[in-house]
């Protein structure tokens, strides 16, 4: 990795502790005078919320197709973001673009920035900026000045990870949201419903108009054969009959345009409503699970939370499962979880104090492994998939590292399968 210049001893030490040699600064006058980080030269575990803050889906995908990769536009964003935080360390293999893609972004707040001479005017700045809600120019700008510290890097890093955790107090509001979708699709039941009853009264409308044509084309055939020569008067019936016919065909176009019209939209609107629904069970799943365990710890046990879930069955009876990520408090829960539904659950923290070489030996030990997605590092996960093909294991990835989650994953389990 190219130097840190204004790292100091404790940074150094924690850079050398992810494997990488310690590496003694040059001796530099005034730390700001020196050029700013590029981002191939920023520690690693920095990568993953610089991508995630400062950079946009759409430029991370404009960085893949400059690459050259025929899926920069179709990649999931999952997959995408991790692309990205693997180019943001190779210099040569696209970090020079993702650099300048974020310098390009952010250019006023890095302008703004470079009046700081100290890393307490950093700092400063930093500050203001987070009360102004813009984090993301403003933490491009910190984690890459020159007169940054490692101390205000640590700070800077874990303000933003913090920002994350808010998502979990949002569980109200997403009650509230629920209840609105469902509003929302019996609302549009009941347009669907109007719009397949006004088209099936259009039909008959047109079926009417048929008729209709039908008999003044037999009165017309009548009036030929009861008169070789008709009179005046006949002729003009005619005409008006005739006319009649023409604004009947107008009016029965008009009405099959508009029954196409009204059945297009009825069949969009059925797939939209299939939509909504899918992502109404996925909620409600989420929220299914989240309210057996309330509702399980609101009734008075006497002893405690593992009272309250050891009322529920045991599905995992002498089953073994390993957890890797997540947070160290909400494993501990995770554990407890599982120990009272019978079975026995492992863990490896993805990398942060574990050592990856433990993953082969945990892995064999297990029927099952788990891994929050919104809590792993990329590199567990990668390693973590390699070991589970290469032993044969299934692996299921969570959606999140809250106890919702992990009892919906583990609760849709079957007691005896080998695979999920």
């Amino acid at each position: 990795m190219p130097p840190f210049a204004h790292l100091d001893g404790p940074a150094l030490r924690t850079l050398s502790s992810a494997g990488h040699p310690p590496f003694v600064p040059p001796q530099v006058a005034d730390p700001a005078d020196k050029p700013r980080d590029r981002i191939w030269e920023l520690a690693e575990t920095l990568h993953c919320s610089i991508v995630g803050t400062c950079l946009t889906n759409a430029e991370a995908r404009a960085i893949l197709a400059k690459l050259g990769r025929p899926d920069a536009r179709t990649i999931t964003e999952h997959r995408l973001h991790g692309e990205i935080v693997q180019i943001a360390g190779r210099k040569d293999g696209g970090g020079r673009l993702l650099q300048k893609a974020l310098d390009r972004r952010h250019a006023r707040d890095i302008d703004r920035f470079a009046e700081a001479r100290t890393a307490e005017a950093v700092r400063a700045l930093w500050k203001a900026s987070v009360e102004r809600g813009e984090i993301p120019g403003a933490y491009w700008a910190a984690i890459t000045h020159p007169a940054t510290d490692w101390a205000l890097v640590q700070d800077v890093f874990g303000e933003v990870h913090m920002l994350s955790h808010l998502v979990g107090q949002s569980n109200r509001a997403d009650i509230c949201r629920l209840r609105q979708l469902e509003a929302d699709l019996a609302e549009r039941d009941e347009r669907i419903a109007a719009l397949e009853r006004r088209a099936l009264d259009l039909m008959e409308q047109r079926d009417g108009l048929n008729m209709r044509q039908r008999t003044i084309e037999a009165e017309q055939a009548l009036s030929r054969v009861a008169a070789a020569r008709p009179l005046e008067a006949d002729v003009t019936a005619i005409k008006a009959l005739t006319a009649q016919l023409q604004r009947e065909r107008a009016h029965a176009d008009a009405l099959e345009e508009r029954v196409a019209v009204l059945m297009h939209a009825a069949g969009k609107l059925s797939a939209d409503l299939q939509a909504e629904a899918e992502r109404r069970r996925a909620v409600e799943s989420e929220l299914g699970a989240v309210e057996a365990i309330l509702a399980a710890a609101d009734e008075p046990t006497g002893t405690g939370t593992s009272s309250s879930f050891a009322d529920m069955d045991a599905p995992l009876a002498g089953r073994i499962l390993l957890y890797v990520g997540g947070r160290p408090r909400q494993v501990a829960r995770l554990r407890q979880f599982a120990e009272a539904r019978g079975g026995r659950l492992l863990s490896h923290d993805g990398g942060i104090e574990d050592s990856m070489a433990l993953l082969p030996g945990l892995v064999s030990r297990s029927e099952l492994v788990l891994f929050p997605v919104e809590c792993v590092s990329h590199e567990a996960t990668g390693v973590l998939k390699r070991v589970c093909e290469t032993s044969g294991r299934p692996f299921r990835p969570v959606r999140s590292a809250s106890l919702a989650s992990f009892v919906h994953a583990v609760g849709n389990a079957e007691p005896h399968a080998d695979r999920f």
